[in-house]
């Protein structure tokens, strides 16, 4: 029953990440592609992602360690600092950007300023973390379930309302960068799957539950804002939703996917940080995280985000392959060294080559060539030096 219970909890939790507006905003880019080719690519990216974010995952729960903890094994306690550093502001911003998209979306359908929003959805997220995990119980089931509803209502009435509309009257999109596009959301949470996963009973069970749920969830979302932008001609999602006359609907589901979402962005931002200085309270970061988001979503315009999510693939996919690498081919750890240099090295070739093959437009994309190159390059390195 425990097993039970723990995989249902993580489930939960990462169906709420998976539910976002940013993902169904995502979805819209898709339309070029019309619904049959368009789906394929959802699909096919979300495998690939979801296959680095099983594995990622599975090593938290293996070795019972935070995401940043397990950063540990391939580039050694000071090194693995570097990467919880950067991952602590990578998550600052995912949280700005979270509270930004949805105050601003939730504004355009109720005439309240946006710093309104902000404040409210920043406050939920407050409540959200003094809960914490484990005690929001009965309060994430319910609300799971009332997403999961609204979600419907909003798949029924884009369908009900809208006619198909011809691919060509959409700005073209390569397989290549819709690829890309896919494969993103994964990838954005591999700095924070095992915070999830560490403390995981059943390790393959849990990770493989918070995986299928995340991955169909998201791919559900990304289906949304595809069919919503191919049978209303519309490429804002929250026009669409004005247009549809959503009204409470559109609120709750803006506001509530908005929060469910953050959440793990403040709360991982805490843990991350426990990484990077013992004395730190990760429960109290996490809060902090939340109101600098805020306040940052209140002062700055946050609306093209696509240099951001480059640079967090440029940073954490060459990470995450080094520890594929280390982990389930090399069986190896550096977790007693102070700094792996022979790992820091192979990482910054891998962030050199993912940002060279972003100026190329690959049929399979960047980040599936940047993992494959820097996880070749570990075995060779690690077979000739014998070290």
């Amino acid at each position: 029953m425990k097993t039970k219970n723990e995989i249902v909890q993580n489930s939960l939790v990462w169906f709420g990440a998976g539910v976002s507006i940013a993902e169904i905003i995502t979805g819209t880019y898709f339309a070029p592609l019309g619904f049959a080719k368009g789906f394929l690519t959802i699909l096919a990216g979300h495998i690939i992602g979801c296959a680095l974010f099983f594995l990622c995952g599975l090593i938290g729960a293996k070795t019972r360690k935070t995401a940043m903890g397990t950063v540990e094994n391939s580039f050694g306690k000071t090194g693995s600092k570097f990467f919880a550093i950067l991952n602590v502001l990578q998550l600052v911003g995912w949280t700005a950007i979270m509270i930004y998209d949805g105050s601003m979306a939730t504004a355009e359908i109720f005439s309240i300023k946006p710093f309104v929003w902000c404040i409210i959805i920043g406050a939920l997220i407050f409540v959200w973390i003094l809960c914490g995990v484990k005690d929001l119980g009965w309060i994430n089931r319910a609300v799971m379930g009332l997403l999961f509803v609204l979600s419907l209502v909003l798949c029924a009435v884009i369908l009900k309302n809208g006619k198909t509309q011809n691919a060509a009257a959409f700005e073209s999109l390569s397989f290549g960068l819709a690829l890309e596009l896919s494969i993103a959301m994964p990838l954005s949470w591999l700095p924070l799957i095992s915070d999830y996963t560490k403390n995981a009973e059943n390790h393959v069970g849990v990770t493989l539950g918070s995986t299928l749920t995340y991955g169909i969830t998201s791919v559900w979302m990304y289906v949304i804002g595809m069919v919503a932008a191919i049978f209303t001609g519309e490429g804002n999602i929250v026009a669409i939703m004005v247009k549809s006359g959503l009204g409470v609907v559109a609120l709750v589901i803006l506001i509530m996917s908005t929060v469910t979402t953050t959440f793990l962005d403040s709360w991982s931002a805490g843990i991350s940080s426990e990484s990077i200085a013992k004395k730190l309270n990760g429960k109290t970061v996490a809060l902090i995280v939340t109101v600098v988001g805020t306040v940052a979503a209140i002062l700055y315009p946050m609306d093209n985000i696509t240099d951001f999510l480059y640079l967090i693939g440029s940073v954490f996919a060459p990470m995450a392959a080094i520890q594929i690498a280390d982990f389930y081919i090399l069986k190896r750890s550096s977790e007693e060294k102070k700094v792996d240099v022979i790992n820091a090295i192979i990482w910054v070739i891998g962030f050199i080559v993912y940002r060279l093959l972003m100026r190329v437009d690959i049929i399979i994309g960047n980040t599936v060539p940047a993992i494959l190159i820097v996880i070749a390059l570990c075995v060779v390195v690690r077979k000739v030096s014998k070290k």
